[in-house]
This record gives structure tokens, C-alpha cells and sequence, in this order.
């Protein structure tokens, strides 16, 4: 018992650094994903015929295709293909971004979709542009409404990140299973690494709690 305890006391710093790279993946791809999705969910609502079917392949595809997948597909693949040399960290946050978009972009439509049709006119009946609308009216309000299930995303591309150790990203899972392989305390390192990843997703929806309670629109949100 007390060699468990040491051993895990001796790794948790090193834990926790494995830890800012996940925050770091985390925050990239989030990031990354909230600048495509918006745009997406933009165009599948207000582009034309064939924006709304390049959104929608584009959302097929990365929501049809697993993450560990796309991982490898575009690493060892596509990015060699074009002579990409991205270090592990930034593909694993460049792939994880672009995955989270297709589906931040049907949270942000559905959010777009769920307001009133009437306002866009009476934008427009004020003489904005379409343009100055969707960003002015539209896109302020939809964001709001958008927090519970971005907050979901959030939690579910924590997890997910883990897979990044795949690439050699020394996240918490690649620093856990180096530690676990050397000192043969699997069990307790895999229990820290997951209790390290329950409290970051903690922290992490109840900063997007209190941020929706501070922004709510009364009327459209609880």
C-alpha cells in the first residue's frame, strides 16, 4: 500500500504537466471548432444549395469516421501526403478540432433554427444587410443558446483527447501508461490519470454552467 501511494505521489507531477497538454489539445480544438462550427451552422441555415451540401458532406464525414482514424489518416496520410510536418501536439489538436467542428456546427443550427424565423425580417425590414443580421441579431443570441451543448462537446473532446497518445502526445494518458509500463502500478496510475480527467471535465462544465446562468436569455433558457 505504501509503495502504491509513493509511487503514485512520485508521478503525480508529471501527471499534471501531461495534464496543460490536455488542457492545451482541449482548447485548441474547442477553439478551432467554434470558429468552423459557427461558420457551418451559418451556411447549412443561410448558404445556398451547394454550401449546404459541402457542410453537410463535411459533417458526414467526421461524424462518421472515428476519431483514432482520423488520427492516423491524417498524420501518417494526408499531412505526409502534402508535406505537412506538424508536430504530434498540433495534429492531434488540428484533428480534434476539425472532428468537433462538424458537431458543434449542428449545435450552433439547431440553436440558430430554434429561434424566431421573424426576426431576420425585421432586420432586414430595418435595413441591415443579411450579413450584418446574422451577426448582429442572429448569432449573439444563437451562441447563447448553444452553452448546454457545448458544454457537452466539451466534456466529450476531453475524453476523447486521450486518444491523442496514439501520436506520441504527451498528454495524461501517453505520461500515465509510460509511468505504468516502468513501474508496473497499472492500476493506480490508470485511476489517477482518471480521476485527473473527471476533475478537468468538472471544472470545465461548471465554468460553462455559470457562464450560461450569466448570459441566459429569459425566455429561452431555463
Amino acid at each position: 500500500m505504501n509503495e502504491t501511494l509513493f509511487a503514485i505521489l512520485e508521478a503525480l507531477p508529471y501527471l499534471l504537466q501531461g495534464a496543460l497538454v490536455t488542457i492545451g489539445i482541449v482548447i485548441g480544438a474547442m477553439g478551432l471548432g467554434l470558429i468552423m462550427g459557427v461558420h457551418m451552422a451559418a451556411g447549412q441555415v443561410y448558404g445556398n444549395r451547394a454550401v449546404r451540401r459541402i457542410v453537410g458532406l463535411y459533417v458526414w464525414f467526421f461524424r462518421g469516421v472515428p476519431i483514432l482514424v482520423l488520427l492516423f489518416l491524417f498524420y501518417f496520410g494526408l499531412f505526409a501526403l502534402i508535406g505537412l510536418n506538424l508536430s504530434a501536439f498540433s495534429a492531434s489538436v488540428l484533428v480534434l478540432g476539425m472532428t468537433t467542428a462538424a458537431y458543434q456546427s449542428q449545435i450552433f443550427r439547431g440553436a440558430i433554427q430554434s429561434l424566431p424565423q421573424g426576426q431576420l425580417k425585421a432586420a432586414r425590414a430595418l435595413g441591415m444587410s443579411d450579413l450584418t443580421a446574422i451577426i448582429t441579431v442572429i448569432l449573439p443570441q444563437a451562441l447563447r443558446l448553444s452553452i448546454p451543448g457545448w458544454s457537452n462537446e466539451y466534456s466529450i473532446i476531453l475524453k476523447d483527447s486521450a486518444l491523442a497518445f496514439v501520436l506520441g502526445t504527451s498528454e495524461i494518458m501517453a505520461r500515465s501508461h509510460f509511468v505504468a509500463s516502468r513501474t508496473y502500478h497499472h492500476l493506480p496510475l490508470y485511476m489517477t490519470a482518471g480521476c485527473l480527467y473527471f476533475i478537468l471535465t468538472w471544472i470545465g462544465v461548471q465554468a460553462l454552467l455559470k457562464l450560461e446562468s450569466k448570459v441566459r436569455i429569459p425566455g429561452y433558457t431555463r
